[in-house]
């Protein structure tokens, strides 16, 4: 993990994230439970029906996770802290049970409260290697929207 702008009263949050990683990259679900508080917030902008609250939300999840795909690793890329809120930029890579490529890649904003995370704005996406360029994208996602004006 690389911190390119941790202050030291941000040391809790940049610890929190290398102990979310080691657990991730361990497989330690109790590990990686414990670094959420109970009532830990996760609030999903892009698709918000999938926001939860809950350590117990996070640890079915990552049961799933680990059970799907049995050699995930997660890095940090990049992170920095602002007081109690830390930025960070992940990679997660892994192989599912079916032998094709899992790969997430994104920001997660988190809040730490007493040594946790307390709650998560969450922007990590399924990595697309392949299809329309940006001209393309672009067009399509303003196409999408498009309907008759009244």
């Amino acid at each position: 993990m690389r911190g390119d702008a941790m202050s030291d009263s941000a040391g809790s949050g940049a610890a929190l994230l290398e102990r979310l990683a080691a657990a991730v990259n361990s497989h330690d679900l109790d590990a990686l439970a414990d670094c959420f508080a109970p009532g830990y917030r996760n609030q999903t902008p892009a698709h918000p029906a999938r926001g939860f609250t809950g350590r117990g939300q996070v640890r079915r999840n990552w049961e799933q996770i680990f059970t799907f795909v049995p050699d995930i690793t997660a890095r940090v890329l990049r992170s920095c802290a602002c007081g109690q809120v830390v930025w960070s930029e992940w990679e997660m890579t892994g192989t599912r049970r079916d032998t094709s490529v899992h790969q997430m890649a994104g920001v997660i904003v988190f809040g730490v409260r007493d040594g946790q995370f307390s709650w998560a704005r969450f922007y990590l996406e399924p990595v697309r290697a392949a299809g329309a360029g940006v001209n393309e994208a672009v067009r399509r996602h303003i196409r999408a929207g498009a309907g008759p004006r009244r």
